[in-house]
């Protein structure tokens, strides 16, 4: 009950047929992150995209400028002098064969998933397990990679991965309600920079249609879009 009344509270501060400007969600997300423990701000936005066509799909990494304050757990399938490059950057599981049977069994102790290219023929074996998760190296992402150390350095300092899903939808965390809110604002204009870019060839009409922010426990906040382009 008096979780149903702290929530009832939080949306009565927010006013669901208004649209904010970018600084006045931040302001108000972050002023509702009233929980006891350090609530991760979300963004999502809804864009004009099928997924289901290749040619509309949306994905890819963007480094927040001052991360997500969350820390990642990074795991590497390389061996010899890139499986230490690996552990030199700060990866925290690395290996090879036996990093792959772990993973078949189900012991997956990661967050990120980083590969050279000569191990995609071990680690195609475990799409199946590694794909549903959004684990599965890629090339395009510069998850499968010969430049270890980058990789591995740039999941640790706040790299997010971005992907839209079946409904055109993508989720992101964004930082902590304890950033400032310069900083939230900072990481937000990243994530939607990096969004316009990424817009694909196939994509017709109006592309980033709806943006909304939150809390873990808190009230969606919806964005004026219009005021976030130009």
């Amino acid at each position: 009950m008096a979780k149903n009344k702290r929530l009832t509270a939080l949306r009565a501060k927010v006013d669901s047929n208004k649209l904010y400007t970018l600084s006045e969600a931040v302001a108000l997300v972050k002023g509702n992150a009233v929980a006891k423990f350090d609530e991760t701000i979300e963004f999502s936005a809804n864009l004009g995209v099928d997924p289901r066509h290749a040619d509309q799909m949306v994905r890819g990494l963007v480094s927040l400028p001052n991360g997500t304050g969350k820390t990642l757990r990074v795991g590497v399938f390389a061996r010899g002098p890139k499986a230490e490059e690996a552990k030199e950057a700060g990866a925290e599981v690395v290996g090879a064969e036996e990093l792959a049977e772990k993973v078949q069994a189900g012991e997956i102790d990661f967050d990120r998933c980083i590969a050279t290219p000569d191990m995609m023929a071990l680690v195609g074996r475990l799409g199946k397990i590694l794909g549903p998760r959004g684990l599965m190296p890629n090339p395009r992402l510069g998850t499968v990679t010969m430049d270890v150390k980058g990789a591995v350095t740039a999941a640790k300092s706040g790299q997010v991965e971005y992907r839209a899903e079946r409904a055109g939808i993508v989720h992101a965390g964004v930082g902590k309600a304890s950033f400032t809110e310069e900083q939230l604002t900072q990481n937000i204009s990243a994530l939607l920079d990096t969004l316009q870019k990424a817009r694909p060839a196939g994509a017709k009409g109006t592309y980033l249609k709806k943006v909304s922010l939150s809390s873990t426990m808190g009230a969606g906040v919806h964005v004026d879009v219009t005021s976030l382009e130009g």
